[in-house]
């Protein structure tokens, strides 16, 4: 149970990541955070439907 909340927690801090407005000097790592944070909600949220597909036809 505590692996599910582990990926729900993964996928709000993709979005969390990919609201993050980077200071002056780290300016030129704003699509990069977009890129990883886009890539965590993708990733986890597979294996969160990957998850529960596992436990319905089990």
């Amino acid at each position: 149970m505590e692996l599910i909340f582990l990926f729900l927690a993964s996928i709000l801090s993709g979005f969390a990541l990919m609201s993050v407005e980077p200071v002056s000097f780290l300016s030129f790592l704003g699509p990069i955070f977009d890129i990883v944070g886009a890539l965590a909600i993708i990733i986890f949220s597979v294996a969160l439907l990957f998850k529960g597909a596992k436990s319905l036809f089990k």
